[in-house]
């Protein structure tokens, strides 16, 4: 996400910024515990740091469902909420995160678009039920769902190509996963260097923005 301009709220250069405007760190506020019982302060936050400052898009991810429609990409695993593979065409992806576009009901689960979420101007409550509704995305401290993990690990494991946009062999989300990959190459887009890029196949050393539209060239004029 960070070359759609997207610095993340638990980074360390926010830390103070986000403290000194809430009075709370990012951990504590974006958490099952200020959804339950402070919920203002939790949509405030949402609604300003998430929502407001989302990544702007770039060229990746509509390579990418260009790729998928090429038959040269047979799944994205997302760790952001902002769907953008979805949102530009991809089929099948795995948002282990959950998505800002999934919105529902606690208690009767009726769904709610964002727009809902961002229109609302305090909290966003149920027209049904009057309780707070639930983005369905991973608060912070909340464990990945058990099925997203099952297909995302069977993924990895039937891929030919394991190819990492933007991460590392050494990411907290995606190590386990890797660790399932028995395909015969591995490759990495990234935009600085990493101690264990030596153990993949291919490394490019620049933003996938960059390169994703270039393989969608070569693709092309192999047809």
């Amino acid at each position: 996400m960070e070359e759609g301009g997207f610095i993340g709220v638990k980074k360390q250069e926010r830390d103070y910024e986000i403290e000194a405007a809430y009075g709370y760190s990012a951990d504590e506020i974006f958490s099952s515990a200020f959804y339950n019982t402070r919920p203002e302060l939790f949509f405030e936050f949402y609604k300003k740091e998430m929502l407001e400052h989302a990544p702007r898009a770039t060229q990746s991810s509509p390579a990418m469902a260009s790729l998928e429609h090429l038959g040269k990409l047979n799944c994205v695993v997302c760790s952001n909420i902002y769907d953008q593979a979805r949102l530009a065409g991809c089929k099948n992806v795995i948002n282990l995160h959950g998505s800002i576009y999934e919105n529902q009901c606690p208690r009767c689960k009726r769904n709610y678009p964002l727009e809902y979420i961002k229109s609302s101007k305090r909290v966003p409550l149920c027209e049904t039920c009057g309780i707070p509704v639930r983005p369905l995305v991973n608060l912070f401290g909340e464990q990945v769902d058990s099925q997203l993990m099952t297909r995302t690990t069977e993924e990895v494991s039937k891929a030919d190509l394991l190819l990492l946009l933007g991460t590392t062999l050494e990411s907290e989300v995606y190590r386990h996963y890797i660790n399932y990959f028995e395909g015969r190459r591995l490759a990495i887009i990234h935009q600085s260097e990493h101690y264990k890029d030596h153990l993949a196949d291919l490394v490019i050393v620049d933003q996938p923005q960059n390169v994703l539209p270039e393989l969608v060239k070569l693709y092309n004029a192999e047809r």
